[in-house]
């Protein structure tokens, strides 16, 4: 059994965004405008962060300069612009669900039936493989008429504004959280929630300090993390990639076609779930490929750790 951490304990340095105040704004922007008001005003807030945040520019870098290689300068500004708004409208999208409490957005589900079928036929439960891409999150609330117990493998958000307008880290419903700075990195929790039948929802696309294997992905080799992968072929269970893209102001399609189920043995793991690795990094390519604006990588994944 693979027990390594699948994320380190220390947590990264990070800038926190995001106050009360801002987001009491946001809640009452939505409420007395609706969605296109708030999301109007995303073009200034965005052009603050692209002025005054060189942090967030310089984590948003790396992605563009692998999508858009060509671009010049002031090019390269233009799309970490409308990444920036891209990623903000489906911050409202978030905040307006939770706010609203009521089924905003037109959820359009690719693969049910075919989740449903795996699910019914397996004793063992699945790994839901999450991305920075897209809006998780959403899709989440799409899974619901499954009526199975999700895990969430998640440390717990730094910020306390964040935590409680956007509603990260809290337990509700079928929904519970396996933190992965206890013990082993929660990976005996994870086994015993797969061996119940229940979904473990794990991010798939970065390290945080965990081993990775190197793919092609963008052009580039990438450093994917392999835990998830390695859990799925120890548990004997599979590994269903999600991914949630805007359509529309109040449409999302959540996919959940791709089901990969990886083997390997207990040695050489970094290299013998490479195919299913490269695998997942040919999805999130065709995803980036499709929707540019809506990777939030915000890491360099091209860089070793």
């Amino acid at each position: 059994m693979d027990r390594q951490k699948i994320n380190n304990i220390d947590k990264p340095a990070t800038r926190k965004r995001g106050n009360r105040l801002g987001f009491w704004f946001f809640e009452m922007f939505i409420r007395i405008s609706g969605l296109y008001g708030a999301y109007g005003f995303l073009y200034i807030v965005s052009l603050y962060y692209i002025i005054f945040d060189k942090e967030a520019v310089y984590s948003a870098k790396p992605y563009i300069e692998k999508r858009f290689p060509q671009s010049g300068y002031f090019k390269k500004y233009l799309h970490i612009y409308r990444l920036f708004i891209s990623q903000g409208r489906q911050l409202i999208d978030r905040f307006s669900v939770i706010c609203s409490k009521k089924d905003v957005f037109d959820l359009k589900l690719n693969g049910y039936e075919k989740l449903k079928n795996i699910i019914q036929e397996s004793e063992k439960g699945l790994i839901l493989l999450t991305s920075h891409f897209g809006n998780w999150q959403i899709a989440l609330t799409a899974l619901n008429k499954l009526d199975k117990k999700v895990f969430l493998l998640m440390r717990e958000e730094d910020n306390q504004a964040v935590r409680d307008f956007l509603n990260v880290g809290n337990e509700k419903g079928d929904i519970n959280i396996i933190s992965p700075e206890q013990e082993f990195g929660g990976v005996i929790e994870i086994v015993n929630a797969l061996s119940k039948g229940h979904i473990v929802s794990i991010m798939g696309d970065r390290r945080y300090g965990s081993k990775a294997s190197k793919v092609n992905f963008l052009g580039d080799y990438a450093y994917f993390p392999y835990s998830a992968f390695a859990i799925a072929a120890s548990a004997k269970c599979p590994v269903v990639v999600l991914l949630a893209a805007k359509n529309s102001a109040h449409e999302y399609v959540v996919d959940v076609t791709n089901v990969l189920y990886p083997q390997c043995s207990r040695r050489k793991k970094d290299i013998e779930l490479v195919p299913w690795l490269q695998q997942y990094a040919d999805i999130l390519e065709e995803f980036a490929n499709r929707y540019p604006y809506q990777c939030f990588l915000f890491h360099d994944i091209w860089k070793d750790e």
